[in-house]
C-alpha cells in the first residue's frame, strides 16, 4: 500500500490510477495522517457469490432479496434523536 499526500496526488494522478487499475490500493494523507483510499474496483457481487458457490461454501439460487424498508419502533416517550444527543455527552465519561 502505498501513501500519498493531497499534493502528491493532484501532481501524479494519472500514474497512480495506472498503479490502481493494477491492482494497488493508496492511501491519501493530510499532513500525514490517512483520511481516503483509492482501492481497485472489486469483483461484481454475483460474481464472488457464484465463486463461493463453486468452492461449496454456501449455497445460492441466483434470487435477489426483496428490499424492505427498515422498521424502528421507538416504544419511548423520548425522541431518538434527543437520546443519542444524550449518550454522546461528555459529563458521564470517566
Amino acid at each position: 500500500m502505498t501513501q500519498m499526500s493531497i499534493r502528491e496526488l493532484k501532481a501524479n494522478l494519472s500514474e497512480l490510477l495506472r498503479q490502481v487499475e493494477r491492482g494497488k490500493t493508496i492511501t491519501i494523507t493530510r499532513r500525514g495522517k490517512p483520511i481516503g483510499r483509492i482501492v481497485p474496483e472489486g469483483e461484481p457481487l454475483e460474481d464472488r457469490m457464484q465463486m463461493l458457490v463453486a468452492a461449496g461454501i454456501i449455497s445460492w439460487n441466483v434470487c435477489q432479496l426483496p428490499v424492505r424498508k427498515p422498521v424502528a419502533i421507538n416504544r419511548s416517550p423520548h425522541l431518538i434523536s434527543n437520546l443519542i444527543s444524550e449518550d454522546r455527552d461528555v459529563d458521564h465519561l470517566p
